[in-house]
């Protein structure tokens, strides 16, 4: 499969529940998860659930797209709650993949599933729309720093 992609945001949150919070740039750290994010610091709605594979999350700017143009819901990219936006990036195709993000390498461990939780706190009807198509929770392989912009590619 040959795709490439651009990161075109950045989000983190200190805590659950918090305001996501845009970055132009971000520390990725290896096995860990994002340089001062809720999962970093084991202060997420789902910590008391760790997993490998939620060090990082990533949704594609494709599907917020879709969400407006079939459903008629606007989403921004930090309501989504996911770290990374991605722009031409075949999310669902990477679970067990290696990619590059810049000079960090993720590997997908699954596909992100919507939770009834995100519906509450948006107060949007976003739980259906988004089935199978609410992003790749992934593990940091290589970490680094990543910036909005910044080329992606398979591994």
């Amino acid at each position: 499969m040959s795709w490439s992609g651009t990161l075109t945001a950045i989000h983190v949150a200190e805590r659950a529940s918090a305001p996501m919070r845009s970055l132009d740039a971000a520390r990725l750290i290896e096995g860990v998860g994002i340089d001062g994010d809720r999962y970093a610091t084991a202060t997420g709605t789902y910590s008391n659930k760790p997993a490998a594979d939620r060090q990082v999350t990533l949704i594609e700017t494709e599907t917020l797209d879709a969400l407006l143009r079939d459903h008629g819901i606007g989403l921004a990219p930090e309501e989504t709650r996911r770290n990374l936006t991605t722009l031409g990036v075949p999310l669902n195709h990477l679970v067990g993949r290696e990619f590059w993000v810049g000079d960090t390498l993720l590997v997908g461990g699954r596909l992100n599933v919507p939770c009834l939780y995100l519906e509450d706190l948006l107060g949007k009807k976003v739980f259906k729309p988004l089935i199978n198509r609410s992003g790749l929770n992934c593990m940091i392989l290589k970490g680094g720093t990543v910036r909005v912009g910044d080329g992606i590619r398979p591994g």
